[in-house]
C-alpha cells in the first residue's frame, strides 16, 4: 500500500498535497491559458499527438499511486493551485529511487513555488517513502528550473543526450539528483537555513550546451 499523503505538506504559503479527480478541472483550465508558457517544457509522443484531457490524466496519476510507481502532488500557493509536480517511475528495492518532474503557472511564477515544492517532495520521498535518490533532469535551455536545483543544492550528474521527447523531439538534459545521507536534515530545512552547497548544481564546461 503507498504511503497516505491526502494530508497537505506545507511551507509558509506553499503547499504540495495529492491530486484529486476534482483538481482535473481547474488543472485543465491552468495548462490552456498557460500553453505559450509551458509548451517548450512539455514532453511530448514520438508516435503523435494525444489526448489532452485532465480527467483521464489525474485517474491514470492516482492508479500509478495507487499501485505504487509515482505520486502525483498539486502545488499550491494560498490555497490557490499553482500547477503540478509529480513524482514518478519510482524503483524499489536496490534502486529506491524516484523523478521529479513539474509545472507552474505563469501568473505564480516567481514566488518560490518550485523550489519549496520540490524540497517538501523530496522530504516526503526520503523520509516518509523510504526513498534513497531523488533525481531531476532539466533541458539545458530551461535557465528556471536550473535556479531550482542550483538553490536547494541538487549534485549535477552528467548530461543526457536525446533523453526524453519534449515539443517534438528528443531533447537532451541535464541530470541533477540527492541521496538521502547528503540531506539528513531534510532538504527544506537545508535551503530555508542557508546550508545547500552553492557549486552543487554548477555544470562543467565540458557539458555545456548553448
Amino acid at each position: 500500500m503507498p504511503v497516505d499523503l491526502t494530508a497537505p505538506r506545507q511551507h509558509g504559503p506553499v503547499a504540495i498535497r495529492l491530486v484529486k479527480q476534482r483538481d482535473a478541472r481547474i488543472l485543465q483550465s491552468e495548462l490552456l491559458s498557460n500553453r505559450g508558457w509551458l509548451r517548450p517544457w512539455e514532453a511530448t509522443s514520438p508516435d503523435g499527438p494525444v489526448s489532452f484531457d485532465m480527467r483521464v490524466g489525474v485517474r491514470r496519476l492516482l492508479q500509478q499511486y495507487r499501485d505504487g510507481g509515482g505520486v502525483p502532488f498539486v502545488m499550491e500557493y494560498d490555497g490557490e493551485i499553482a500547477g503540478q509536480l509529480n513524482v514518478w517511475g519510482i524503483a524499489r528495492g536496490s534502486l529506491s529511487s524516484a523523478t521529479i518532474g513539474y509545472w507552474v503557472s505563469e501568473r505564480f511564477a516567481g514566488r518560490g513555488i518550485t523550489p519549496t515544492s520540490v524540497a517538501l517532495a523530496t522530504d516526503v520521498c526520503f523520509r516518509e517513502m523510504g526513498l534513497h535518490r531523488m533525481e531531476i533532469c532539466i533541458r539545458p535551455e530551461n535557465s528556471a528550473s536550473l535556479r531550482v536545483v542550483a538553490k536547494l543544492g541538487f549534485r549535477y550528474e552528467g548530461l543526457r543526450r536525446r533523453f526524453i521527447h519534449i515539443a517534438g523531439d528528443w531533447r537532451d538534459h541535464y541530470a541533477f539528483a540527492l541521496v538521502r545521507e547528503e540531506v539528513p536534515e531534510g532538504v527544506l530545512q537545508r535551503w530555508v537555513s542557508g546550508r545547500a552547497p552553492a557549486q552543487a548544481a554548477d555544470i562543467p564546461q565540458s557539458d555545456r550546451i548553448g
